[in-house]
Order: C-alpha cells, then sequence, then structure tokens
C-alpha cells in the first residue's frame, strides 16, 4: 500500500512537471494505474506526457494489480482480521497500568491464574504456544517470556508484579532478571523447581521464590497430621465463599493508623477485624502482636475477618482521620 501509494504521488508529480494542473495530474494517475484510462487529460500529449504515462502504466498497473492480489489473498485467509486482532490487543496492553504479567501457561501457572483472577487482579499471561490464547478469555502474548521484547509486549514497565512459573529454572533466572533489568520496582514472585536455585533467583532480582513441591509436600503432611487446621486455612486464603477470610493491607504515610497503636486506633471496634501479625519493613514478622503495639509506615498488618467486616476494613482506611 505505501508503494502503490508512492506511485499514484509520483505519478502526479511527473503530470505536473509536463503541464497538467494538480488535479487533473492526479486524476491521469489514478485512472492509468486502476487500467480504467478513461482518455488522457489535456489538450496536445506530447513525447513527455505519453512517457510519463508508459512509465506509469509499467509500474503502477503492475503493482495496482500486485497489491489488490495481497489484499483479496489477505481477506480470504483471515489475515486481517488477524492483524486486527492483535492491533486491538496491543492497545489494551498499551492502556493497562499496574497489572500483574505471569510468564508460563502449564498446571501451575494455570492454578495462579485463578487465584489472581478471583482477587480482580488484571492479569497479562505470556506463553509461547499458540494454544494458550485459546484456551484464555483474558490478555495473551503469545511468546518466548525470555525474550525482552515479548515483556516489553506485555508492559512489564509499567506492571507492579511479575510472576515467572516456567519449567526450568535458568529460564526463570533470565526473565527475573529481565523484568528486574526493566521495571526496578516491580515485585517479582518466581517458581523454583530445585532447593539450590532459591538463593541464585533471590540474586537475581526476585523478591519472593516458591518452590510448588516444597509447598505441596508440607501441604500433604499437614492434611494427614492436622487435617482440620489445613482444611480451615485453605478454605480461609482460597475461598471467596467462606465466610472468615485472612487479608493484609500496609500502611501509608498519612493513613489513620500511622503512629497509633492498635487499641487507640479503634480498629476492633469500627471494623471488627482482628490483627493476627505484623510484617514490618525490615521482613520480620511480629506474631500475635499486644494491643499497645504501635504500627508505623510501610508495616503490613495481617488481619482476620468476615467479607462484611473486610469491606468495611477499605471504607474505614479511605476515611479522613
Amino acid at each position: 500500500m505505501g508503494a502503490l501509494g508512492g506511485v499514484l504521488i509520483a505519478g502526479t508529480v511527473a503530470y505536473r512537471a509536463v503541464g497538467l494542473g494538480l488535479f487533473d495530474a492526479f486524476y491521469q494517475t489514478l485512472i492509468t494505474i486502476s487500467t480504467v484510462g478513461f482518455a488522457e487529460v489535456g489538450d496536445d500529449p506530447g513525447t513527455a506526457y505519453r512517457a510519463v504515462t508508459v512509465a506509469v502504466i509499467v509500474v503502477g498497473v503492475g503493482l495496482a494489480l500486485y497489491t489488490l492480489g495481497l489484499f483479496f489473498e489477505a481477506l480470504m485467509e483471515g489475515r486481517i482480521g488477524e492483524h486486527v486482532g492483535r492491533t486491538r490487543l496491543q492497545n489494551a496492553l498499551d492502556q493497562l497500568q499496574g497489572h500483574i504479567i505471569l510468564c508460563g501457561w502449564g498446571r501451575v501457572g494455570q492454578s495462579i491464574y485463578a487465584t489472581l483472577r478471583t482477587e480482580g487482579a488484571d492479569v497479562v499471561v505470556v506463553d509461547r504456544r499458540p494454544e494458550a490464547a485459546e484456551e484464555i478469555t483474558g490478555l495473551v502474548v503469545v511468546g518466548e517470556a525470555t525474550d525482552d521484547a515479548v515483556l516489553r509486549r506485555a508492559g512489564v514497565e509499567r506492571a507492579r508484579g511479575l510472576v515467572t512459573a516456567l519449567d526450568s529454572d535458568a529460564d526463570n533466572m533470565y526473565v527475573t532478571l529481565s523484568g528486574r533489568s526493566m521495571n526496578p520496582s516491580i515485585v517479582i514472585v518466581t517458581r523454583a523447581t530445585t532447593t539450590s536455585a532459591v538463593p541464585k533467583l533471590l540474586q537475581a532480582g526476585a523478591d519472593t521464590v516458591v518452590n510448588p513441591h516444597e509447598i505441596g509436600g508440607t501441604r500433604m503432611a499437614s492434611f494427614m497430621t492436622q487435617p482440620n487446621v489445613a482444611d480451615f486455612i485453605g478454605e480461609a486464603m482460597h475461598d471467596e465463599r467462606f465466610e472468615v477470610q485472612l487479608r493484609e493491607f500496609e500502611i501509608s504515610r498519612g493513613s489513620r493508623l500511622d503512629g497509633s497503636t492498635i487499641v487507640d486506633s479503634g480498629i476492633k471496634h469500627a471494623t471488627g477485624v482482628t490483627v493476627l501479625a505484623i510484617k514490618r519493613p525490615d521482613g520480620s514478622f511480629l506474631h500475635h502482636p499486644r494491643a499497645e503495639t504501635t504500627l508505623d509506615v510501610g508495616d503490613v498488618p495481617i488481619v482476620l475477618g468476615t467479607s462484611e467486616q473486610h469491606r468495611t476494613l477499605r471504607k474505614w482506611l479511605d476515611a479522613p482521620r
């Protein structure tokens, strides 16, 4: 199409050079390359005029027929629809802010995706298999996650989280390094298939490294020794239908909890939730905090409550002091 437009412009300029007006020059070029050819425009076409016409016929007509052939071929094979779909997908990806990128659509990745979607997060899946795009109703980027260009298409610079759930520790490490270099503030959770890979992935820039085999083994053992406790924790963490749930939130500067003790803040009286633990900015946990425990900026209280109490908590935190 660009080449055809170039011929149209070049023909118009050439006809202008041999004496035609602007519109007549455009008109003569158009009827020539379209093979319509009503008649030559102008009172007395000369040799130069006809030389331009010959050039336009030789170059323009062949190019026009070739372009139309490609267009109808693409139309019949569905390429235009695919191109429009890719354009719409990229437009949607370009508008995302604060989303989570999930690399890997295996069994682990599918479980992660389901949980993230349940929590209401915007998720972009990256997988090298085209079949993944057919299995997922959400946003999918088909390509190698280890390719920086693919991560950029997924919007890694604007994402708030990156989850690497690939089968290879080497691939997960490479994606972790790339993600950290392109977005230093992004939160990276990485899968590890071997225990020895955990410190290396942390050194590569991962915030958290998870070994699904160890977690699965521990959970299976807990079902054998303390089945009711394990069942309760599992439902409290993942089942939206469960009445009591565990949630977390971070105390920001200016929050009504900043600099206040648990009892003085009135969080229990106002919302009904119970503060079970507090994660400090240095990564340490304060378990079973006392009522006199002071809350500061960067602390992350982990609270237990019903769905309604958690909704009340969000409104209470957003309200002015």
